[in-house]
C-alpha cells in the first residue's frame, strides 16, 4: 500500500499543528502557509481528523483546530487509519481466495508484513514526530546562526516564555 497525499499531507499538517498549538487553537490557514499546502485540501483532511476524534474545531476570531488529547497519546496508526483506512499490504479480497499458493503467501508473507507495519505505526506517536521536528528546527537555527552565540530555537524561546507566564499567574 502506498500512502496517498491525504495521509502524507495530513500527518505533516498535524505535526505542524501540534508543534504550534501551545494550548490554543491553531489556524489551519497558518498551517497551510507554513507547510506550503492547499488550505482547501487541508480543510477536507482536517474534517476527517475531526470526525475521527483526533482534532476539534474551535470557532471565533482565535479559532482553528486543536488536538483532542495529548500528542503522545495519538499514534501514527490512528492518524493514518483515519485518513487512509486500515492498512494492508494486499487487498483483503485477494486473501479470501481458496488458492493454496495465495493462502501460503498470506500466511507466511502478507499477514506478517501487515502485523509488523501495524506494530511499527502503533509505536510511533504524534509526540515523537513533533520532538523530531523540533530537533530539526533547532539544527536549522544553529546552521543559520552567524553571530557565534549559542542559538536558542524558537521552540525553546516559546517554552521559556510559557514557563515564565505560568510562574507569574
Amino acid at each position: 500500500m502506498r500512502l496517498s497525499t491525504k495521509g502524507r499531507y495530513g500527518l505533516r499538517a498535524l505535526v505542524d499543528l501540534a508543534a504550534h498549538e501551545e494550548g490554543e487553537a491553531v489556524s489551519l490557514a497558518r498551517t497551510a502557509q507554513r507547510q506550503k499546502l492547499s488550505l482547501n485540501y487541508l480543510e477536507q483532511v482536517f474534517g476527517m481528523l475531526r470526525r475521527a476524534g483526533i482534532v476539534a474545531g474551535v470557532k471565533g476570531s482565535n479559532g482553528g483546530f486543536r488536538l483532542t488529547r495529548d500528542m503522545d497519546e495519538i499514534t501514527v496508526k490512528e492518524v493514518l487509519e483515519a485518513l487512509e483506512g486500515k492498512f494492508s499490504i494486499v487487498d483483503e479480497s485477494d486473501k479470501d481466495t481458496q488458492d493454496p499458493v495465495q493462502s501460503a503467501l498470506s500466511a507466511l508473507l502478507w499477514d506478517e508484513i501487515d502485523r509488523r507495519v501495524d506494530h511499527f505505526l502503533q509505536e510511533k506517536t504524534l509526540g515523537s514526530l513533533v520532538r523530531e521536528y523540533r530537533r530539526n528546527l533547532d539544527k536549522d537555527a544553529a546552521a543559520d546562526h552567524s553571530w557565534g552565540d549559542n542559538p536558542v530555537s524558537t521552540y525553546q524561546k516559546r517554552t521559556q516564555r510559557r514557563t515564565e507566564r505560568k510562574a507569574t499567574e
